[in-house]
């Protein structure tokens, strides 16, 4: 049975949602309590631009190598911090952040990449 291979419109369509939960991302007050919050080592607002500022690179075209780890870097990170977060309104922001971190990750390793639109 031959293999299945993502097609450049999945990628396309992947590309809208990723643009379309960074708007929402925007759009949405930084939680007050995790200001000078650190769990796990991580600095929450470090962490939430710097999962931004790679995610967005990935709508402007494939990452170099440096830039792709610091993407799986903080995907992976943005997943050990939400269990340790207790207030539901900061959880819910860093879940939305994890889901588009994790959607520009598969973006990003997808077999399509390389013909992105």
């Amino acid at each position: 049975m031959p293999e299945e291979t993502e097609q450049p419109e999945e990628t396309g369509q992947r590309l809208d949602t990723l643009s379309r939960m960074m708007a929402e991302h925007m759009a949405t007050p930084f939680p007050p309590d995790a200001r000078g919050l650190e769990i796990a080592g991580e600095d929450m607002v470090l962490l939430d631009a710097d999962a931004y500022g790679y995610v967005s690179g990935v709508r402007e075209g494939p990452l170099d190598e440096r830039r792709r780890a610091g993407l799986v870097r903080v995907a992976a990170a943005l997943a050990e911090v939400l269990p340790a977060i207790g207030d539901e309104r900061t959880a819910d922001y860093y879940t939305h952040l994890r889901d588009m971190a994790a959607l520009a990750v598969e973006i990003e390793t997808s077999p399509a990449m390389d013909e992105r639109p």
